[in-house]
């Protein structure tokens, strides 16, 4: 069986509703809010550049090298999914 490898991109939320996210990525994909209230999940590339808008919710996402990929400032704006009771475990 062959094994692909996989790079997950990592999911921020705003739900306390700041002007800004400083994170510790590039590549990102935005939410807006938790689910339910989430708006649809849109990729961002920063690219050579420090900060991005989202162009749904108006989130600016600023990168800073000092934070990892799972930390934000304000922190708990990355989302965490889980999986359905019942889903089979990887």
């Amino acid at each position: 069986m062959d094994i692909m490898a996989q790079t997950l991109t990592p999911h921020f939320v705003n739900d306390q509703g700041v002007d800004r996210i400083k994170i510790g990525v590039k590549e990102l994909q935005c939410m807006g809010a938790s689910p339910p209230f989430d708006h649809p999940h849109v990729y961002l590339d920063m690219g050579a550049e420090g900060q991005i808008v989202c162009p749904y919710c108006s989130t600016l996402y600023v990168y800073d090298q000092a934070l990892r990929a799972t930390e934000t400032d304000p922190p708990g704006c990355v989302f965490a999914a889980t999986a359905p009771a019942g889903a089979p475990e990887a």
